[in-house]
């Protein structure tokens, strides 16, 4: 078995089909090369740089006119910030209103990142989990303090499901503490895992494009996940940012 493997592997090397479809998420140097540290500008930089650019010229440049009848970019950042102000409100409430500016920055961050990733030869910041974990950690350590300081001990009231029989409520209040420190793990997680998957998976159709026999099928796979990683870039900055609109919440309303 050992040998058939290796053998499959030269036949394979010799064909063409050796890709690594992780290659695309390397750090790497933005100048020179060598190793990167602290305050190396990478292709990790460029590309947040290029994101921030692009919400600038959307946000600020595209709504500078203010329009009756609005250009393609004002109705796009106008439709954002609708958007974002309804979700806020719907989840949080009026009180969550104050805190519009971080959230929608929050999500304009992660959608500009996701979409800009869908550009061939590009680089999706988001798919590091360096940058959502510094993302989902804001969030958490912001709505934790916040959540002291508006409500004192009475947070803690987060933790206590009053709502059920005496004898369950501290078992279930140490689930909901391990569920608390969980939370950005599966915040950070969720956004970075799903879109490296989508990314690795067209990498890995986009190497077997090379092969004329498959080569028919594995665009129309390549085409397929692309429309679906057009959904999932905008579904994931949502997923992240209602997920925040909802710890608000608890911050604002602890009590169960």
């Amino acid at each position: 078995m050992a040998t058939e493997a290796a053998h499959g592997a030269e036949q394979a090397a010799e064909g063409g089909l050796v890709f690594h479809p992780m290659d695309q998420f390397m750090v790497k140097p933005l100048f020179g090369a060598g190793d990167v540290g602290m305050f190396t500008i990478t292709n990790v930089t460029l590309w947040m740089f290029l994101c921030i650019l692009a919400i600038i010229g959307v946000m600020v440049l595209g709504t500078s006119r203010r329009a009756i009848i609005p250009s393609r970019s004002q109705s796009v950042a106008e439709l954002a910030y609708g958007f974002i102000h309804k979700m806020i409100e719907d989840v949080t409430g009026k009180e969550g209103l104050k805190y519009f500016p971080y959230i929608m920055t929050l999500f304009m961050f992660i959608v500009f990142s996701n979409f800009l990733g869908l550009i061939p030869m590009s680089f999706t910041t988001t798919s590091h989990i360096a940058v959502t974990w510094v993302l989902a950690l804001a969030v958490f350590l912001g709505v934790t303090i916040l959540g002291f300081v508006k409500n004192g001990v009475h947070f803690l009231g987060l933790f206590w499901v009053s709502s059920a029989p005496l004898a369950l409520r501290p078992i279930l209040a140490v689930i909901e503490v391990i569920s608390y420190f969980v939370r950005p793990v599966s915040h950070s997680i969720r956004l970075a895992g799903n879109v490296m998957a989508g990314h690795a998976v067209m990498k890995v159709f986009a190497g077997f494009a090379a092969l004329a026999v498959v080569s028919p099928v594995s665009i129309v796979a390549i085409t397929a996940i692309y429309g679906l990683e057009v959904l999932v870039a905008f579904i994931q900055a949502y997923v992240f940012t209602i997920l925040t609109c909802v710890y608000l919440k608890d911050a604002l309303h602890p009590a169960h």
